[in-house]
């Protein structure tokens, strides 16, 4: 019986014999090599920004909630001192208009799911970055409590409190139906040339 021999693994045996390179020489050689600087992901789109799912049902739930009752929210707006603020020298027309939509907003804050000491640290550094732009109109949105223990706001009575305290502010108000209602607040800050 013959014994078969194993012999460990040579190194030029990892070598391909000539007739191989040869052979493997004449199969690509009409091939083009790849770009370097083409991403195998070229082409895709990306993906798009995720969807305000939580703001879309909030402005549902508002319109749904403002059709339920006869009482018009100007009229409410108009009646309860609680739902809006001005400052001593800002005339009641002033909070009328920016109640009725006067002034464009032109920064949001969403502050739905902050804890409240990281939603005063937000809330403190927009005001402040809103005002050194000169932004006047700003909406910031407070939600209304329903992920809250017990379903009460704990962020919108801070909010509102917070903003009576900001010499920037001079005046806020609830949200109309569509721009949050009692989830949001609209705010006038002053004019940085002030």
């Amino acid at each position: 019986m013959k014994r078969s021999s194993t012999k460990p693994p040579d190194s030029s045996s990892d070598r391909p014999a000539p007739e191989d390179r040869l052979l493997f020489e004449q199969a690509v050689a009409g091939a083009l090599p790849l770009e370097h600087d083409r991403h195998p992901h070229a082409g895709v789109k990306p993906k798009p920004k995720p969807l305000p799912l939580q703001r879309l049902r909030d402005e549902q739930e508002a319109l749904i909630e403002s059709r339920l009752s006869d009482m018009t929210p100007d009229a409410l707006l108009d009646s309860d001192e609680a739902l809006s603020f001005a400052r001593n020298g800002v005339s009641s027309d002033t909070l009328r208009k920016l109640r009725r939509g006067h002034w464009s907003v032109a920064a949001e804050l969403d502050l739905h799911g902050y804890r409240t000491d990281e939603a005063r640290e937000t809330f403190s550094a927009f005001i402040r970055q809103c005002h050194g732009r000169d932004l006047r109109c700003l909406r910031i949105i407070h939600g209304k409590g329903l992920g809250s223990v017990g379903r009460t706001p704990v962020l919108k009575q801070k909010v509102r409190a917070w903003l009576m305290q900001k010499e920037e502010v001079l005046a806020f108000c609830q949200a109309t139906p569509p721009q949050g209602g009692a989830g949001a607040v609209l705010v006038l800050l002053k004019s940085a040339a002030r």
